[in-house]
Order: C-alpha cells, then structure tokens, then sequence
C-alpha cells in the first residue's frame, strides 16, 4: 500500500496515540508521537498547565517535520500523532516533508473531556482542553488531509483514517 506520510492530528484526547499506532501496525509503517520530541522546557511547561505559545512551539514543529522525512526515507510509511492545531502548525510541518497528509480526529467536547480524564500518566491536563479547541483550526479545503470523527471503535476509526489516506487527492 503506498501512503503519504501520515500526521495524526487533533487535541489531547482525540486519540492520535491510539489511532495512530492501531493505523502504523495495520499498514506496516512506523508509529512516532511528537510528545516525546518537545524540549524539556515545553514539557515543564505544560505540566504546569500553562499553554504553549508560538515561539515555544515552532523549533519542536521543525524537528517533527525533519523527523517524519528522515522516517518517511527509510522506506516505511509514517504515522505520527502530533496536535497541529493550526495551519501554520502544519505548514511549518509541511515545510520540511511536503507529502504530509494530516487526519484531523474530532469529537464532541464531553467525549474528549471524559477520555482525557480517564488517563493516567499523560503531562496534559484536562484543564487545557478548552485552550486547544480555542486554537484549533479545522483543515483547509485546499489543506492535503481530512476529517475524521473518533465515534466508534479504535478499529472504525482506524478503517476511516485508512480509507481517507489513500482515496484522498492532493489539492492543487
């Protein structure tokens, strides 16, 4: 199956480790979450509940770009979760690996709610959800990626990332 880089995108409790690594092993890629490539101080950060801004978000969205090209290179598709909660976000991606295909999660704000307060562990709390679906930008008509809704089982889901990917048509 020949994919495009995939970026699994959304706020917290969207779901983009778990579609996201469900979809790498259904199609054979590699999984790999831009959580873990945030600089400490991003991590202190919102621990602390204080939201990122801009200037602290953009060299971490340059080394998920660089790191989706490396990957892509060694001849495995990629699957990585990362927010991308604005366009700039994602063209900042972009910037470094053209063929990304963004799949952006949705839900309904209680849905996320429930599922962010049900994990354990996860330096995100719940408290900023409202913050992230303040910032989120839906994509583009002219953005290469879609819209899909976590309703369902992980597999559902997974199906509709899939089937979305590689009927998709690059827009102009």
């Amino acid at each position: 199956m020949d994919l495009p880089p995939i970026v699994v995108m959304g706020v917290s409790g969207s779901g983009k480790t778990t579609v996201g690594t469900a979809l790498a092993e259904r199609v054979g890629g590699v999984f790999l979450d831009a959580d873990d490539l945030h600089p400490a101080a991003n991590v202190h950060k919102m621990s602390q509940g204080i939201p990122l801004n801009d200037a602290d978000r953009a060299p971490w969205l340059d080394i998920v770009g660089k790191e989706i090209r490396k990957r892509q290179g060694e001849g495995r598709t990629v699957v990585m979760a990362c927010s991308a909660l604005k366009r700039k976000y994602r063209e900042r991606i972009r910037a470094e690996e053209p063929a990304a295909f963004f799949v952006l999660l949705t839900g309904t704000r209680e849905e996320l709610e429930r599922r962010m307060q049900a994990r354990h562990g996860h330096f995100m709390p719940a408290s900023l959800l409202d913050s992230q679906l303040d910032t989120l930008e839906p994509l583009g008509s002219n953005e290469h990626g879609a819209t899909v809704n976590i309703h369902g089982t992980k597999q559902q889901v997974v199906d509709r990332v899939l089937d979305a990917a590689t009927h998709s048509k690059r827009p102009a």
